[in-house]
């Protein structure tokens, strides 16, 4: 079991609070809090049950510091794998900070960044991606966001990943077999076989490679560019999306003149909604530069919603939309419907749809919001395995080139060894993955970014 000492750190969040909770981790836990804590019920706290928590005093040369409960986690069966003690008392930062000193004082020593749930990791209570998804998990700000972290957390992720690793480290030891009576000239490894498991493996991988961009824009919020022409509405349908006066509205055409971002979560999915410059040819250079501005963020959005102003007689939907170059979906806004003297009849244009709207009617935005979740709903499956971190993204594409590499050995008919270097080089890009394969500068660098106390 790897432990380098016992460590300290506060687990709730930096200042006052009802409750704190400070959380010691390492063989000599127990040890340092009973050095400290007198239970009310009289006994010492290496005889007190795992994961039973007990009332009892912080005591300092005989001042009492705090009323706590003191609860044991012993060794295998906690977070870390080490034994773990957990105190919870009152948020006071003296409080806290009076303890914390109380247990360095007798040899914890204060965790660095992510300390707990690297431990974690070298005490095989997880793998590296079941570890990086505990620092999403945090910072998960929505439903779909969390879900994706619990997903990964749990091991969905990892679990294919180590099978196709499985497969290929079995291909892998057959052929360092030939290698070694390679003066007997004996194949042990079906090279049709194997071709067949690397055409199998690139169509998964490639799936999984593919997820990144959805993983990507769960975690980050999904970017709608609000795109149309000058005083088609885009500015008044972002303040009525956010229920504020976020953007200036005017009837002067070239109002916005950059891009102006919010961000906004309906029914468990984050968005980030991109107000634009009005799409037109224009001599203001200023004005010219939001134009393009507004480009970029259409062309790179998840989806756009394009806006129309319905009042406009000679106004053509069809060549505008052409118009557009986007790698995003397109959603139809067609605005200003209360300007009308009769109601309008919309339908799909080439599997676009329109959405009928009044930024000044509730209900028609609502109406918006419906049609977008229904879209981005039937985009994302529950049951596809996605990937969100960009160190993942990177190991596949770099086991993807190694598969091609091999294949194109197979057909080449290359000599063991050398088909055995790619081999090596595609499980180790794999195994990066879920830790198989790590340096303590990979490591270093992975649990630095997570919050102290975790």
């Amino acid at each position: 079991m790897y432990s380098i000492g016992t460590i300290i750190a506060l687990s709730t969040p930096q200042g006052s609070g009802a409750i704190g909770v400070l959380r010691l981790s390492g063989s000599t836990a127990i040890e340092i809090v009973a050095s400290i804590f007198q239970a009310k019920n009289g006994l010492p706290l290496d005889k007190i049950s795992s994961h039973q928590s007990t009332l009892g005093v912080i005591v300092d040369r005989g001042q009492v510091i705090d009323e706590v409960l003191a609860t044991p986690f012993l060794a295998p069966r906690s977070y870390t794998g080490e034994t773990i003690v957990e105190i919870s008392c009152h948020g006071s930062p003296y409080i806290l900070q009076r303890i914390m000193e109380l247990c360095i004082s007798r040899g914890a020593a204060a965790a660095k960044a992510g300390e707990f749930t690297l431990r974690a990791f070298l005490n095989q209570k997880m793998d590296l991606s079941q570890a990086e998804a505990v620092s999403d998990l945090i910072a998960s700000e929505s439903e779909s966001a969390h879900r994706l972290a619990m997903q990964q957390m749990r091991g969905g992720y990892s679990k294919e990943i180590q099978l196709l690793r499985q497969q290929l480290l079995d291909f892998a030891s057959l052929i360092a077999l030939e290698l070694d009576f390679s003066e007997e000239d004996v194949a042990f490894a079906d090279r049709s076989a194997l071709m067949d498991l690397l055409d199998t493996l690139e169509k998964k991988l490639k799936k999984l490679s593919d997820s990144f961009t959805q993983g990507s824009v769960i975690k980050k919020g999904i970017p709608i560019a609000i795109v149309g022409k000058p005083n088609a509405g885009k500015s008044s349908l972002l303040n009525a999306l956010l229920n504020e006066e976020r953007a200036i509205v005017s009837d002067i055409a070239g109002t916005t003149r950059d891009s102006i971002e919010d961000q906004l979560t309906i029914d468990g999915y984050t968005f980030r909604f991109i107000d634009t410059a009005g799409l037109r040819q224009t001599k203001d250079t200023i004005e010219a530069i939001g134009v393009e501005r507004a480009k970029e963020k259409m062309e790179n959005a998840q989806w756009v919603f394009y806006v129309y102003d319905v009042t406009e007689s000679d106004f053509n939907l069809e060549e505008a939309l052409e118009a557009i170059e986007t790698k995003g979906q397109v959603i139809v806004v067609a605005n200003k419907i209360d300007l009308l003297d009769a109601p309008i009849k919309l339908n799909h244009l080439n599997n676009t749809p329109i959405v009928p709207l009044s930024t000044k009617n509730g209900e028609t935005v609502e109406d918006l919001k419906r049609v977008l979740l229904e879209k981005i709903q039937e985009s994302f499956s529950n049951e596809d395995i996605i990937i969100s971190n960009m160190r993942h993204y990177t190991a596949i594409q770099k086991t993807l080139a190694s598969l091609i590499a091999i294949k194109e050995g197979l057909i080449s008919n290359i000599p063991t060894d050398l088909l055995s270097i790619d081999l090596n080089v595609a499980l180790d890009s794999l195994g990066e993955i879920t830790g198989k394969v790590d340096t303590e500068d990979l490591l270093g660098n992975i649990f630095s970014k997570f919050c102290i106390g975790k």
